[in-house]
């Protein structure tokens, strides 16, 4: 059975392309990134999604990005935004996927992974850059010119199966599959217990999600969270 390399942060979009995955018959390192995030409820959170979802192994990478700082998912002194705003917003984190693909790259050549999948989305994306289909194709013919594997005729390759869906058409197709969306955490100010903030732009867009998908939203709030 053909392995993949799956990032999963422990929110609903990468746990959806973990799904995905499995449905396809992959066999799924699951591998999640301490960057120097605001918490770590996230990493808890993929822990049991890659567990609940059949990866046969989960892995965190650690690197501190918060030496830099430069967003407020690394920098406290930088606030949350708790309304939509024009550009890239401060939340976006310098080079993030770029070094969370290229710690993806290192994985699959070690276990010998035709693939890796990651849950950008360039559609409720927030503006991210490192998100957009050019950006992962551009990074997919970087890996295939840096690696042992594919200059000896085995090539990766980077999937994003979810990069052109609504977040109401991950949340759909997240379901079909059996994702326990109670498991994730996608509040980019959760608390230690994973309970949301209800506030942030990726809360607004997880609950806009829900509705529009006709699903109930099991995501659980801190008490006097704003909804």
């Amino acid at each position: 059975m053909a392995r993949a390399v799956v990032l999963v942060s422990g929110g609903l979009d990468s746990a959806t392309v973990l799904a995905i995955a499995r449905s396809e018959g992959w066999t799924c390192h699951a591998l999640s990134v301490d960057y120097g995030q605001r918490h770590r409820s996230e990493l808890d959170a993929a822990a049991a999604v890659a567990r609940a979802l059949g990866a046969v192994e989960h892995r965190i990478a650690r690197v501190d990005l918060g030496v830099f700082g430069g967003s407020a998912l690394t920098d406290r002194s930088i606030a949350i935004p708790t309304a939509p705003s024009a550009g890239i917003p401060v939340t976006y984190v310098p080079a993030r996927n770029t070094v969370l693909l290229a710690l993806a790259l290192a994985h699959a050549e070690v276990v010998g992974a035709d693939a890796i999948f990651t849950g950008a989305n360039a559609v409720d994306y927030s503006g991210y850059p490192d998100c957009r289909p050019e950006y992962l194709a551009a990074f997919e013919a970087m890996a295939n010119l840096a690696t042992k594997r594919a200059v000896e005729g085995s090539p990766i390759a980077v999937r994003s199966p979810i990069v052109h869906l609504s977040k109401a058409g991950i949340v759909r197709r997240g379901h079909e599959l059996g994702v326990d969306f109670a498991l994730t955490v996608s509040c980019y100010d959760a608390d230690a217990r994973g309970r949301a903030c209800g506030r942030c732009d990726s809360c607004r867009l997880r609950s806009e999600g829900f509705a529009a998908a006709g699903l109930p939203d099991p995501t659980r709030y801190r008490p006097g969270a704003g909804q």
